[in-house]
């Protein structure tokens, strides 16, 4: 199986040492992933597809393959849903224009979902119509667009909320990381899943999580237990003082917390610098 990716950087949006671990596991399981590689065709002959592409150098390629998955983005199908005179603006890329609580410049006419600004994520969209729906009736809701989880359902999947370690980077704030493998956990090792593992940002003077990566089994739903505490303002410490069940995979978002303040009981602390 071939992935033909135009960027030069795999899974960009994501945290990157993820994305570098997510490659490699993907790798293993036999996908092979070509990085800036644009297609420049496809036709079907005798049931077989030929694609033609050119590579990282700008030599153009040709393969052939059973099946073409051709995935290239989404766009909100907004032309011709409002009367010219509506008064509903939409930006360059087709997005109606909302405010933070999804009011559109028009009086009355509301617009949540794929439709607006923010991830193209169904979760986001239900919470939106939740938040809207409450509002109209008079109610004071909102959503912190922060802190939307964002899930690849691969296997195994990936999982992260809140800010990568390049978007902290980029605020020039000291920060600190805590990691901790699945290959550690007795729970993955029971089940035979060790791949992957939780990576927690927390910033260096005040120790609240900034963000938090997973590749690995049961990504999703580990990645929502750090969703909540980060609504909470909850600091790497607070999670590592929690009693965790064991045996768990949960166990390894409790060790990763630890080891962002050298703490981890299962792996070797990094000496601090």
């Amino acid at each position: 199986m071939v992935l033909l990716e135009a960027m030069d950087t795999f899974l960009a949006s994501m945290d990157q040492f993820i994305a570098k671990e997510t490659k490699k596991t993907l790798g293993r399981q036999g996908l092979d992933i070509r990085l800036a590689c644009r297609v420049l065709g496809a036709e079907v002959k005798n049931q077989q597809v030929h694609v033609s592409y050119s590579d990282k150098d700008g030599n153009q390629q040709s393969d052939v393959f059973d099946r073409l998955i051709v995935c290239v983005g989404r766009r909100p199908n907004t032309d011709g849903l409002f009367a010219a005179d509506s008064g509903v603006e939409t930006d360059e890329r087709g997005r109606i224009v909302v405010n933070d609580f999804c009011a559109t410049n028009t009086e009355g006419i509301w617009a949540i979902g794929d439709l607006v600004r923010g991830p193209m994520l169904a979760h986001k969209a239900s919470e939106e119509g939740v938040m809207v729906a409450e509002r109209i009736a008079g109610q004071k809701a909102q959503l912190n667009y922060a802190l939307v989880p964002g899930v690849i359902y691969t296997h195994p999947e990936v999982a992260s909320v809140g800010q990568t370690e390049e978007q902290v980077k980029a605020t020039g704030n000291d920060y600190k990381v805590g990691m901790f493998p699945f290959a550690a956990s007795g729970r993955a090792l029971a089940a035979n899943d060790t791949t992957g593992l939780v990576k927690i940002i927390a910033d260096a003077v005040t120790d609240r999580i900034l963000g938090c990566h997973i590749v690995g089994a049961s990504a999703a739903d580990l990645v929502q237990q750090v969703a909540i505490a980060m609504e909470f303002g909850a600091t790497a410490e607070d999670i590592g003082t929690m009693v965790f069940a064991h045996p768990a995979l949960s166990e390894a978002v409790h060790e990763a917390a630890l080891a962002a303040n050298g703490h981890a009981i299962h792996i070797a602390n990094k000496k601090k610098r």
